[in-house]
């Protein structure tokens, strides 16, 4: 009987062993794998907060007030304001502005702001077709940092036809104006010709 006792003790002892190499081994592959995810995580969350910070302070932004740019436009004439100053890293400055209005209303003040240069002023504000702006918002919004501005109306004005587009220039100011009649939500953005 001692004869057999030992040797499946022995045998006992080595499979025992492999299994607890096998759980052990399996135990650090996990825990490496799971060490690896979330430091790809941090490593991926830090990029973007980076890549947001670089940009935010190459661009600049900051809150501003609609009538600090168009100061014969009264709050009575616009509501539900925001407003954002930027600065891009060309030196170009501009002023971005989501409102609600009414663009009969709205649109004969615009044309009376002061001009610095009547030459380069047009004296109304002409309708334009929206593609290119379309095209030049979704290229600035994949620039621009988290929160800047609102992106979700992209969709409405990519689809909605019944949406207007604007463009007047009062130098130095070159405004270009999307309306959409549905709601009377306005985004206007300001751009400061030097």
């Amino acid at each position: 009987m001692k004869k057999y006792i030992l040797p499946v003790i022995t045998t006992f002892l080595l499979v025992s062993c492999n299994k607890i190499e096998e759980k052990i081994d399996q135990t650090v592959q996990e825990t490496k794998e799971k060490v690896q995810q979330k430091a790809q995580q941090a490593v991926e969350e830090t990029v973007q907060k980076t890549v947001n910070e670089s940009i935010n302070s190459l661009t600049n932004s900051e809150d501003v007030k609609f009538s600090k740019v168009f100061p014969n436009v009264g709050s009575e004439v616009i509501s539900e304001e925001k407003g954002k100053k930027i600065k891009l890293p060309t030196g170009t400055e501009g002023y971005i502005f989501k409102y609600k209005a009414d663009i009969a209303v709205l649109l004969p003040l615009l044309e009376k702001q002061a001009t610095s240069n009547e030459e380069k002023s047009d004296k109304t504000a002409r309708k334009i077709d929206g593609q290119t702006i379309i095209n030049k918002i979704s290229l600035l919004s994949k620039f621009l940092p988290d929160n800047t501005f609102d992106t979700s109306f992209l969709e409405d004005i990519k689809t909605d036809k019944s949406i207007q587009y604007y463009k007047l220039k009062r130098f130095p100011n070159s405004s270009t104006i999307i309306f959409n009649p549905k709601n009377k939500t306005i985004i206007q953005y300001v751009e400061v010709n030097k």
